[in-house]
């Protein structure tokens, strides 16, 4: 009598399997092994192995069918038996593995970093309340585990970029060098600037007739429609501002005063509406021009590529208001009329100022190993080396998915900037392993891949080059908390850094009861906040950048250690 004995094991899901046929006959010819195609033989013994989530166990199923009995699997030669167990043994190896990796769709899953970012849903961590967990409760539960896997093989990365930090002082150029780069720019601003005016003015002859217009050529009125009303009240005002003599026509110039030079999202634009409130203040005709960082480039948004270089006239144009209101200050023959024309200070708001420098690689000559041999701040250190320049910062971690609301047009969720966080880092240390830090925080290319604007929150690293052209106290570094927090004390600050007259009641009441700017929209306030788990890997990322600005600045409260 022969007896054949079929052993199937098959993982589930189906992808993994292992047949094999084994038949042996008492009395019959020797053993041998052939491949089973079907595993539907009779007298088989199946195992399944379901790794389900709910408890992460394996459900074994033993089945047999025929005439066959565990009676009659336990007569088999001693052989057969070893070769049995060693077979199980085998499956619950294959098992281990299968549960302890925590693989939901493959054995033995390597690293679960995938270059582009992270392709499961980050889940809860330590440290979440339970609104937070009421909040997250539509996600599967299956997060929990790929979300701790997520920030352990982050954190590889985060190690790896923190080991190549190194805040070195960068190498200036001499002021040849900036004329050579800007020719027409130092043609057109004089290196000496009216006595008798606070911000830095002076008067320049005007050619034209009283036909002509003289924001005809003006970039930001031919690339822009909604500039063009502005331009509009520009007009109408220029002709009666302008002084004469001998026969000739001259219009004043002005540059700012001060800047408010950043950052992005972190309340520049509150600042900016609190502070035009104060009568002393004329900001440019546009809130943020970008002149310094983009226009002067050509750039209106690099992704459309290079467009004609707006000249230093066009960005001057913004100021003619201001420069009207000084103009009478200067002319006026009481002295009281003068003297409160004469305290008119002129300021410009482009969040951009402080840290973009992505133009520099189509215009510079690229011999500095990656770094930029010339900076923003070179050049306007060159022509105002007095200037008053005003820093808004936030909590990088939060301005970072503040940001990420503000600029992302679709698909917008926890999960997407979870990934396209982890995306940016990857990418930004891969730049690490060939590039010092500064060059990888000015590089085009990098900044230009990035899902999310990582390196606009590494404060230290441009406040540090800002500081090798402008002293210390020429800056004011502000928090938005504590602006969010104090309005008033906030303003009073700015007040007396920029050496402003002070208010009268009504209007230090409408200064600090006015709403506040820029706030996040409704829509993005009901996707909640970040994850925990990506919150904890941005906060490893800044935390060096964050200490090393504390540092500076000597003020713990920059590090933002608690949130």
């Amino acid at each position: 009598m022969s007896c054949c004995i079929h052993c199937c094991i098959r993982l589930i899901p189906d992808y993994k399997e292992a047949h094999t046929q084994r038949v042996g006959c008492r009395g019959g010819p020797a053993h041998h092994h052939q491949v089973c195609p079907t595993c539907q033989g009779e007298n088989k013994l199946l195992f399944r192995v379901d790794g389900k989530q709910m408890n992460l166990l394996a459900v074994l199923e033993v089945r047999t069918e025929g005439n066959e009995s565990w009676g009659g699997l336990l007569r088999l030669r001693k052989g057969k038996r070893w070769s049995l167990v060693v077979g199980l043994i085998i499956m619950s190896l294959v098992m281990a593995s299968y549960i302890l990796s925590g693989a939901h769709q493959e054995l033995l899953i390597p690293s679960p970093f995938r270059y582009g970012g992270f392709p499961s849903t980050p889940g809860w961590m330590d440290g979440e309340t339970p609104g937070d967990a009421k909040e997250h409760a539509h996600q599967p539960a299956v997060a929990n585990v790929s979300s701790m896997r997520d920030y352990q093989s982050v954190r590889f990365i985060i190690n790896s970029i923190a080991a190549r930090i190194e805040f070195t002082t960068r190498q200036l150029p001499d002021l040849e060098d900036l004329r050579k780069q800007e020719e027409h720019m130092f043609s057109v601003i004089p290196s000496k600037f009216l006595p008798n005016s606070k911000s830095p003015c002076w008067y320049e002859e005007f050619s034209g007739r009283n036909t002509t217009d003289p924001y005809l050529t003006n970039s930001y009125v031919l690339y822009s429609k909604r500039f063009r009303s502005t331009f509009d009240a520009l007009r109408k005002a220029f002709w009666g501002h302008l002084s004469h003599a001998d026969g000739k026509h001259f219009r004043l110039r002005c540059l700012p005063h001060f800047y408010i030079i950043g950052q992005p999202k972190c309340g520049t634009t509150d600042l900016y509406d609190r502070l035009r409130l104060h009568p002393e203040v004329k900001f440019s005709a546009i809130k943020e021009p970008h002149w310094w960082t983009r226009k002067r480039f050509g750039i209106v948004r690099l992704r459309d590529g290079l467009r004609d270089r707006y000249p230093v006239e066009d960005y001057l144009d913004l100021f003619d208001l201001a420069a009207h209101q000084i103009h009478q200050g200067l002319q006026a023959s009481a002295a009281k009329e003068q003297n409160k024309m004469n305290e008119i200070i002129v300021g410009e708001a482009s969040a951009s100022t402080m840290w973009d420098n992505n133009a520099w690689s189509f215009f510079y000559d690229n011999s500095t190993a990656g770094e930029p041999p010339f900076l923003t701040q070179d050049f306007i250190h060159a022509f105002q080396p007095n200037a008053k320049l005003i820093v808004m910062l936030r909590d990088p971690v939060e301005r970072l998915y503040s940001d990420y609301l503000y600029f992302a047009s679709s698909n917008k969720s926890a999960d997407d900037f979870h990934e396209k966080v982890t995306e940016a880092l990857k990418l930004f240390e891969d730049c690490m392993l060939d590039y010092s830090l500064r060059a990888c925080v000015y590089n085009n290319t990098l900044n230009n891949a990035m899902p999310v604007r990582l390196q606009v929150g590494l404060y230290a690293v441009y406040l540090l080059d800002w500081l090798t052209v402008f002293s210390k106290d020429q800056f004011l570094i502000l928090r938005l908390e504590d602006h969010a927090s104090n309005v008033k004390y906030t303003m009073h600050k700015v007040f007396r850094f920029l050496n402003l007259g002070p208010l009268s009641e009504k209007q230090e009441a409408l200064l600090t009861k006015s709403p506040a700017s820029n706030v996040r929209r409704p829509e993005d306030r009901s996707l909640g906040p970040m994850w925990p788990v990506t919150q904890r890997i941005l906060r490893d990322f800044y935390g060096p950048f964050n200490t090393r600005l504390a540092q500076v600045l000597a003020d713990e409260a920059f590090a933002w250690k608690t949130p």
